[in-house]
């Protein structure tokens, strides 16, 4: 079993525009998206994955992943069976001290919203925090993609 274990923070700058040596556009929709277990497929410019992912931890850091590579064809047809609300976002990419650092700035129905994640390799690992990183919202359902997918950032008051 494979369990990832990330945290997540809010960014209040954008210093990782210049600070990443990468950047990709994403988008990703949801074949199921219950309380109990995520499917997603995702389409990264020329890579595309399917990902299962189960129920987060208690504390919001951890939870099982699995994922296997398919075809950009094979993904653009199973995101025809999506459920409605397709994420797109640019992805940045800094790494720092020894950890990558991964920049989700959302567009569409969520643009305005910027996400960092920093996958570590225990809960209480500490790590260097780079400038544009500000309040952890790690275990914050509402900054999960399934859930912006239905509740769009735009619509947040």
């Amino acid at each position: 079993m494979s369990i990832e274990i990330e945290r997540k923070f809010l960014a209040v700058n954008s210093d990782y525009k210049k600070l990443s040596y990468d950047q990709k556009y994403i988008k990703q929709g949801f074949l199921n998206s219950n309380k109990n277990r995520v499917v997603r497929v995702r389409i990264s410019e020329d890579q595309a994955f399917l990902t299962i992912k189960g129920v987060s931890s208690k504390d919001g850091t951890s939870r099982f992943e699995w994922e296997k590579e398919i075809s950009v064809e094979e993904a653009q047809d199973l995101m025809k069976l999506c459920e409605e609300g397709i994420i797109e976002k640019k992805r940045y990419y800094h790494k720092f001290g020894n950890h990558l650092f991964e920049i989700d700035e959302f567009l569409g129905n969520n643009s305005n919203l910027v996400v960092v994640e920093v996958e570590v390799r225990h809960k209480g690992e500490e790590f260097q925090t780079p400038s544009y990183l500000g309040i952890e919202v790690t275990g914050d359902k509402k900054y999960y993609n399934a859930y912006l997918s239905k509740h769009p950032f735009k619509n947040w008051t």
